[in-house]
């Protein structure tokens, strides 16, 4: 990734989570053959959120990497927890909160309490922040949300919309969050009442220096046209 280099530590927790079926949770402390080298990670949630804690970078991330699994297979087990993942995305620690921010997005289909509602600006905030990384998660959690709250699916498009005014590191480490956000914004537009800022957006991304985004504004563009040529979405 240009501009922004990645530890194996980052790469390991940054990459997408494998979709495989993740063992059930139980009393007893199980380990799971996906985690890095480092340590044995127990799967009782009481013991991965204690893991979260732990010296060994392993079981650490390991841990988080878990606990992510499982809010994409099970939510409501760990929405108990939403305050301490929210803690961790506001926390010192990049990884965690990069998977944290993961974690609050599916979180969203069991937030039944409205704390995402509530932490609104405050979960986009790093859209505009310096950390590229960190405004992507923000960007792919985003579009779980947006399925999850529809209502909320414009709100949410104006702040993804902000990307194109982020100051990252370099003008190139913009160029790939806008394709994160091209990707986000195609998951839920269907959701989107006024479309018009956000076909505005991707329009001018055709000419992103970048081609890989470009590729991904000229999908974008191909897919809905053709859907709004069928009737509405």
């Amino acid at each position: 990734m240009v501009g922004q280099a990645l530890s194996p530590a980052n790469r390991f927790f940054s990459a997408p989570a494998p979709r495989v079926k993740m063992p059930l949770v139980s009393e007893s402390p199980v380990c799971y053959s996906g985690i890095p080298p480092g340590g044995a990670v127990p799967h009782t949630i009481a013991a991965l959120l204690k893991g979260l804690r732990s010296p060994s970078a392993g079981v650490k991330y390991g841990s988080a990497k878990s606990l992510r699994l499982l809010s994409e297979q099970s939510p409501a087990r760990l929405y108990p927890h939403f305050d301490l993942f929210f803690g961790l995305f506001e926390g010192d620690n990049t990884i965690l909160r990069w998977g944290s921010t993961r974690i609050l997005g599916n979180l969203a289909a069991v937030d039944r309490e409205g704390k995402l509602d509530a932490a609104f600006d405050r979960f986009f905030t790093p859209v505009l922040g310096r950390e590229m990384i960190g405004a992507a998660n923000v960007i792919a959690a985003a579009a779980q949300i947006a399925l999850a709250k529809p209502q909320f699916a414009d709100r949410i498009s104006a702040e993804i919309l902000k990307v194109e005014r982020a100051s990252y590191r370099t003008p190139e480490c913009r160029n790939v969050a806008i394709g994160h956000a091209l990707q986000s914004l195609d998951r839920f537009f269907p959701h989107v009442t006024q479309p018009g800022p956000v076909i505005e957006f991707v329009q001018r991304q055709l000419t992103n220096p970048r081609p890989a985004t470009r590729r991904k504004a000229e999908r974008f563009l191909k897919r809905w046209t053709a859907c709004s040529a069928r009737g509405p979405l």
